[in-house]
């Protein structure tokens, strides 16, 4: 499990020199409950691959089994990868150049830590017994910043429960205590990084 007390204190690592960042689009659940699939879009692959690069995130792997959906992606990234576009904006580049994608959270496992072990950590709109605070999670990652994790970020209405129980940990909703619940995807990711990730959160955010 995931935890401060399990892990060898590393200082070599940069914090978040081995966390990816993954934006899930199955197994995710739909307004009904029922586990879907869900379609790419330009926004959260765009947003999400900046937020990760401003952060220092190894990377961004974008999760569907539909080829199409991939190579959606994989075209996003080759046009700003092209001379011209590369050269107009040369940051947008630089954070697009973090992106990968896989056809399923194995697959994504082997990206962000081929050959050891991964720690999964959740993420969830909705309040759950043994919820992780973003505080608990910053301290795990300085006190090894060399393991290797991945933060799930469903899109849809959230990662598929199966997916949950998975977990080495779950983070608390962003605001659990608001009575709107409806955050973008790439809105919410960016509020993460910030937090477990960001120079000032120690001082605003609890364990």
């Amino acid at each position: 499990r995931i935890g401060p007390s399990s892990m060898a204190c590393t200082t070599m690592t940069e914090p978040g020199s081995r966390l990816w960042v993954a934006l899930v689009h199955h197994p995710v659940r739909d307004r009904e409950g029922r586990t879907v699939t869900t379609s790419v879009t330009n926004l959260d692959v765009h947003d999400l691959a900046r937020s990760a690069r401003t952060y220092r995130a190894a990377g961004l792997i974008v999760i569907t089994p539909i080829e199409a959906q991939r190579r959606i992606v994989e075209r996003i990234v080759g046009y700003w990868n092209e001379p011209e576009h590369a050269a107009r904006i040369p940051g947008r580049r630089e954070a697009l150049a973090l992106v990968r994608t896989a056809p399923s959270i194995e697959a994504a496992l082997g990206i962000a830590g081929p050959g050891g072990a991964v720690e999964l950590i959740g993420t969830s709109a909705r309040p759950g017994r043994d919820r992780w605070s973003a505080g608990q999670v910053r301290q795990a990652i300085h006190s090894a910043p060399a393991a290797s994790r991945l933060l799930l970020l469903g899109t849809g209405w959230g990662l598929a429960p199966e997916v949950l129980e998975t977990c080495d940990a779950v983070l608390a909703p962003v605001e659990e205590h608001s009575d709107y619940n409806h955050m973008s995807v790439r809105s919410a990711g960016a509020v993460i990084l910030d937090r477990i990730l960001g120079s000032e959160s120690a001082e605003v955010i609890g364990t």
